[in-house]
């Protein structure tokens, strides 16, 4: 694939420590926005489209045309606004096909009965591993890159990769695996994947949480970056090791704050739950159950 140079505009959400992305081909305007962020209030139950307007005000004053709106997996730590980001700028709403199992796995955890479709029929396309596709005129290709999530897809377009949840900044590491569905090993055979691109891909990361010693958010870094010094994963570390530290390391981590309702609002491809008969959507908290 030739190493073609999209443009990149980041956008931080700080309440979920998460970085979104409008990449597009400077030659033909053609754009996709990626991990876009509902603002949800969880003590209110309120959302609001505040950072997600940001993102369409950047698309319409730089007269983007976006092609797809994605997301790199079902998060745990925000609501998706792919609908209203889609509602507003059109594109195709995607992401990887193994969502399936994804909405098996919490259709019932939910007990979501048979009136939720568990297929992927939410989403507009669903990428397989290996996928092809064009961002005007620069090559991508969809990764089907699991361990944090069964449904993790890395999109490198041209010489960006965005990564998901996957990986860190190299001072702070890699993605947790003990989610339903989640697989340290697989993880660190999904990194070994991404750290076969060229050293110079630019990584985009969705998340950054500060590590020791470092004051500023950081969301961009390169394979050979990672390679030589992420501090989970770098060159020389076994899957073994690997493995080891991550579920020691998992062990100790809390519950994500959003998870429930992330989840559960995130596998409708960030649609909410139907209105109930008064017109209202409520999310569900199953108790006692994971």
């Amino acid at each position: 694939m030739a190493a073609q140079r999209p443009e990149v505009k980041a956008f931080f959400d700080e309440a979920s420590n998460t970085f979104s992305y409008v990449v597009w081909d400077p030659a033909t305007r053609q754009a996709a926005v990626i991990d876009s962020v509902l603002d949800y209030d969880a003590a209110s139950g309120r959302t609001r489209h505040d950072s997600a307007d940001a993102m369409i005000a950047f698309v319409q004053a730089q007269a983007l045309t976006v092609a797809w709106v994605l997301d790199t997996h079902v998060h745990a730590d925000h609501l998706s606004a792919s609908p209203y980001v889609q509602s507003r700028l059109g594109g195709k709403l995607a992401i990887g096909e193994h969502i399936r199992a994804v909405q098996q796995t919490f259709g019932v955890v939910f007990n979501t009965g048979d009136a939720f479709p568990r297929d992927g029929s939410q989403f507009n396309h669903l990428f397989t591993d290996g996928e092809r596709y064009r961002l005007g005129e620069i090559e991508a290709m969809a990764l089907h890159t699991p361990g944090h999530t069964p449904a993790c897809m890395t999109h490198v377009i041209g010489d960006a990769a965005f990564v998901g949840d996957t990986l860190f900044m190299p001072d702070y590491g890699t993605a947790r695996c003990d989610f339903p569905g989640g697989d340290a090993g697989q993880l660190y055979r999904s990194i070994q994947r991404i750290f076969a691109l060229p050293g110079d891909t630019r990584v985009f990361l969705c998340h950054d949480y500060k590590a020791p010693g470092r004051d500023e958010f950081a969301h961009e870094t390169t394979i050979g970056q990672e390679r030589q010094s992420n501090v989970h994963v770098r060159d020389g570390v076994s899957e073994e090791a690997f493995v080891t530290m991550r579920r020691t390391r998992d062990a100790t981590l809390a519950v994500p704050r959003l998870l429930l309702p992330a989840v559960q609002v995130n596998m409708r491809a960030g649609h909410l739950p139907p209105p109930e008969d008064n017109g209202i959507s409520y999310l569900k908290i199953p108790l006692n159950a994971l």
